[in-house]
């Protein structure tokens, strides 16, 4: 895998699912992303070791399979670079490096619809770390948003994708104002609000969407939230976790109670 920092461990890895119970739960652990049960058990092998919290070595099965495995390799990256890795430059290459597969993927599969979220999510996350006000000047928001209409375009119930939307609209409302992001990047309040409503309604007992849904709630409406993030926070914290992201997401909203 490129880059110039080994991964850090993810302090999660652990055996806890085999693979008939992964596809027992994949309709749990996917519901956000809408990927389909894998057939070809050497991909199941692959998810294995993303659900069991192994990133690196998922990422690089995925890569080595090709094809589907893209998309483990590319939400393997993901994640461990959002919620696990210890090295700024690796985190920012390794977005990188997963929005330039999806857009190899999306020439292959132009029809997959997570070819494109991972391009999204991959960008949408770098832009975070270099800031929204650089990624925005440097034409990264429009890159970001044709992924994201193209996903839901192709997949309309991608609660992820709309959870994303969301967040598209409520970064650049927080970082330019409602008034220039809408003029300029078509950014709008109820906009955003309304795609973390239809995140809620696909996927309502998902710590991940209960987390992400009250941080775009506190960037949209602030103090007026308040209550509402900080249940939505509370009913993610108590979760009780299958795999190794949930725990992350869950010790990321036991955190922001906390703080």
């Amino acid at each position: 895998m490129p880059g110039q920092h080994p991964w850090t461990p993810c302090a999660h890895v652990g055996p806890h699912l085999q693979a008939d119970t992964l596809l027992a739960h994949w309709g749990r652990l996917h519901r956000g992303d809408a990927e389909p049960p894998p057939q070809d058990p050497a991909l199941i092998d692959g998810w294995l070791l993303f659900h069991n919290g192994d990133f690196e070595a998922a990422a690089d099965h995925g890569l080595r399979l090709g094809g589907d495995g893209l998309t483990l390799a590319n939400k393997a990256a993901c994640v461990h670079a959002t919620y696990v890795a210890a090295h700024e430059p690796a985190r920012l290459q390794r977005w990188l490096d997963a929005a330039a597969r999806a857009r190899q993927q999306q020439a292959s599969a132009p029809d997959n619809p997570n070819a494109w979220y991972w391009q999204a999510y991959a960008l949408g996350r770098y832009s975070q770390g270099i800031s929204v006000t650089k990624a925005l000047a440097q034409g990264l928001g429009g890159q970001i948003r044709q992924a994201l209409d193209r996903t839901l375009a192709l997949a309309p119930s991608h609660a992820d994708a709309h959870l994303a939307v969301g967040s598209f609209h409520a970064e650049i409302i927080d970082k330019v104002g409602e008034l220039i992001g809408g003029m300029t990047y078509g950014a709008r309040k109820d906009a955003g609000l309304a795609h973390y409503a239809r995140a809620l309604a696909l996927n309502p007992d998902s710590a991940i969407t209960l987390a992400e849904v009250a941080q775009g709630w506190s960037l949209l409406e602030g103090e007026a939230a308040l209550d509402r993030a900080t249940a939505l926070l509370e009913r993610a914290a108590a979760v009780q976790p299958l795999d190794a992201m949930e725990r992350l997401y869950v010790d990321s909203a036991r955190m922001a109670l906390q703080s």
